[in-house]
């Protein structure tokens, strides 16, 4: 009988106030660095597995974990869970790369949608030697085509309120949009996206661009063409400000590409692996 050895070792991390949160470590063999994925909100680890085996085979370790309320660090119910959406980057993110800074290697981090957003959120940034984003940028359904933003709107002024009415947090994995979020991540998320900079317009959270002009990492942020979420004007409204960062933007259009589609979240499917030798390049040269 044959058995199939599980590509990464099981870890668990204590976030900044305790609350235990699951990872995965991929270990390489005479690894170069350190490569830590930030997910996209709402996305459990084992989506970026196939890029972790990816990065393994070029010789770096990759750490992916999952935030509080999410995949397998969630509690048994939403229901009453309470977080800030910020969490995800001050606590869990920011416990991750401290314990990952320990091992003396370098650090770098690949950030997914709302991962491009964790670095500006984190205190510990300094310790990161680069940083590589896809599908980064302000959520507001102006940035978007019009019939996604049509969508949108319906999904954020309609369906979500009454969905969280019943459940008590946004029961999204009944609507196929990934995983169940926490009740105070829906209000914070809807809130902002009605701004065109994102949070950086709230006037609630007036230290946010000051966070966000400390970073100074090397950054590479790539969007496709067709990701209706995080178009590149989005992106560009965004990453503006990560205004002392040594930045770079590309734009992916995969039509000319070799590829069908990407979208928000085809980046880390094995149909756009030919985008993640780019990632590797990037890491190495710094």
């Amino acid at each position: 009988m044959s058995t199939t050895t599980q590509p990464y070792l099981p870890t668990t991390y204590n976030a900044t106030d305790g609350y235990e949160l699951k990872g995965r470590h991929y270990k390489s063999t005479a690894t170069k660095g350190i490569i830590i994925i930030a997910s996209a909100t709402g996305v459990p680890q084992g989506f970026y597995q196939k890029f972790a085996q990816f990065a393994v085979d070029n010789h770096y370790d990759v750490v992916t974990f999952d935030y509080r309320g999410i995949g397998e660090s969630a509690p048994h119910s939403l229901r009453g869970f309470d977080m800030d959406y910020r969490d995800w980057a001050s606590k869990d993110l920011h416990a991750v790369v401290d314990t990952a800074s320990e091992t003396g290697l370098p650090i770098f981090l690949i950030g997914h949608s709302y991962g491009g957003h964790a670095l500006g959120l984190i205190d510990n940034h300094h310790k990161i030697t680069a940083a590589y984003f896809f599908g980064a940028g302000a959520g507001w359904h102006g940035w978007m085509p019009l019939l996604e933003r049509v969508r949108v709107t319906i999904m954020w002024n309609l369906i979500a309120p009454i969905i969280t009415r019943i459940k008590g947090y946004l029961g999204w994995s009944a609507l196929g949009m990934g995983e169940d979020l926490p009740l105070g991540v829906y209000k914070q998320w809807k809130r902002w996206c009605r701004f065109p900079n994102y949070f950086f317009d709230d006037p609630n959270y007036p230290e946010m661009k000051q966070r966000f002009a400390k970073v100074k990492v090397p950054i590479k942020a790539t969007t496709a063409t067709d990701d209706k979420w995080a178009m590149p004007s989005s992106r560009d409204a965004f990453m503006q400000h990560y205004n002392n960062a040594d930045l770079a933007k590309v734009d992916i259009d995969p039509s000319k590409s070799g590829m069908n589609t990407i979208g928000h979240m085809g980046y880390f499917r094995s149909s756009s692996s030919m985008l993640w030798t780019d990632v590797i390049e990037f890491f190495a040269n710094r």
